[in-house]
């Protein structure tokens, strides 16, 4: 069964489909001049690994009135000017490829943003839902993943506590429908893969994108 660990190699794929770029948030290679780019049209953004999970590494970058927030985990610096910022993310990264993507401010329970992961696999010529559940964030983190202490809950319960009953069944119906039209995106591009986990986020208008796609969902 074939992985794939680049997260851009996945983006790419999925960038190139009409049907599925549009619910990519923008995204690109890490370099200073990108980082600068991606901060003037966006009010935050988030750094992450190339390759790697369980929210290793992950940045969350802002602008300020008198300067740049980075936080990672529960800890946040604070940076009066760019080059300032810059110093500060190479302290902190892992030495390897980096993403910058567009931040979205993420619907959220009781005030800790919450995401959305599909599981599908493969048997035999066609995929099957495994689950869908969402993933609620630890208080004082900016990331979901389960192993930093988020919470798992029920999909379609998840939703039901943001949006009304109605609105809630026609969001998961639209990320089903997304992941089917996701799947021969990225099989055609990449053969043999057997399984795939989609990260959605909700924003604050209700607005579907995905986050990231792996091929080795926990």
């Amino acid at each position: 069964m074939r992985q794939l660990a680049s997260k851009w190699l996945k983006t790419k794929a999925l960038l190139h489909h009409p049907h599925t770029a549009v619910y990519i948030p923008e995204t690109c290679l890490y370099s200073e001049d990108q980082l600068r780019m991606m901060l003037r049209r966006h009010a935050f953004v988030f750094i992450k690994p190339v390759k790697g999970g369980g929210g290793i590494g992950v940045m969350r970058v802002a602008k300020e009135r008198r300067g740049y927030a980075c936080t990672r985990m529960e800890h946040t610096h604070r940076f009066s000017h760019f080059r300032a910022l810059v110093f500060g993310i190479n302290k902190l990264r892992i030495q390897r490829p980096y993403l910058i993507q567009q931040g979205i401010q993420l619907a959220s329970i009781q005030g800790r943003p919450v995401d959305y992961r599909v599981k599908v696999v493969k048997e035999g010529q066609r995929w099957d839902f495994r689950a869908v559940v969402a993933r609620h964030a630890r208080p004082g983190l900016v990331i979901t993943n389960l192993c930093k202490g988020g919470t798992l809950l029920k999909g379609t319960e998840a939703l039901r506590m943001i949006y009304p009953r109605r609105l809630a069944i026609q969001k998961r119906r639209e990320i089903i429908q997304l992941t089917q039209r996701c799947i021969p995106v990225l099989e055609r591009r990449f053969p043999g893969i057997g399984q795939l986990g989609f990260d959605y986020g909700l924003d604050q208008s209700g607005r579907v994108w995905i986050l990231e796609v792996n091929t080795r969902p926990q």
